[in-house]
């Protein structure tokens, strides 16, 4: 039996710079061949510029711009706050001021019982292509349905049933079920490439 299948393929789209973002004319959507999902994104390096004394942690975004220039995405998607330890920053009992990828973290004295805040750490969550690689995968397509011949799945038809949506030069392709999502080789089936 010849399984529905579905393929989605790498793009070979490189940027010149990681710090580009959506907003960036190279990136528009009618410039990019491929789809970034939501799934689909990286952590950066741990950030710690300030220590508890004075006021309070203040792990503010724009100054670990300032200070880590290129390491921290336009917009970040998700902000990670734990102590120097690893303690999850939720689970210290702590009052924060701010915990979000427009402002970044603070956590003041006046707002603790304690009067003192832990020292904390910050990353945040990028979305491609700041996660580096170059790369990118299209959406999934599924052009043609199984029959006694097989399922046709051909790079030149999906170019000409979707165009400007496929890069000139694929670096990889994926191909799945389209019932279980199960990768084609884990199918028992034997492909003609």
């Amino acid at each position: 039996m010849i399984k529905l299948l579905t393929v989605a393929l790498v793009a070979g789209l490189v940027f010149e710079s990681n710090q580009q973002d959506s907003k960036s004319p190279a990136l528009s959507k009618s410039k990019r061949p491929c789809n970034y999902p939501t799934n689909t994104r990286c952590w950066t390096d741990w950030f710690d510029r300030d220590d508890p004394g004075g006021r309070g942690d203040f792990e503010v975004l724009n100054h670990l711009r300032s200070e880590n220039p290129g390491k921290i995405c336009a917009n970040p998607v998700d902000i990670e706050v734990t102590t120097l330890s690893g303690l999850s920053a939720t689970s210290t009992g702590d009052v924060f001021h701010k915990m979000d990828t427009t402002t970044g973290f603070i956590c003041r004295k006046t707002d603790q019982s304690s009067k003192k805040c832990n020292d904390y750490r910050v990353r945040f969550s990028c979305h491609p292509p700041f996660c580096g690689g170059g790369v990118c995968w299209t959406k999934w397509y599924d052009r043609d349905d199984p029959s006694g011949t097989g399922d046709w799945e051909l790079l030149k038809n999906l170019r000409k049933e979707n165009p400007d949506e496929i890069c000139d030069n694929p670096l990889f392709i994926e191909a799945v079920t389209t019932d279980t999502l199960t990768p084609a080789v884990d199918t028992g089936e034997t492909f003609n490439v």
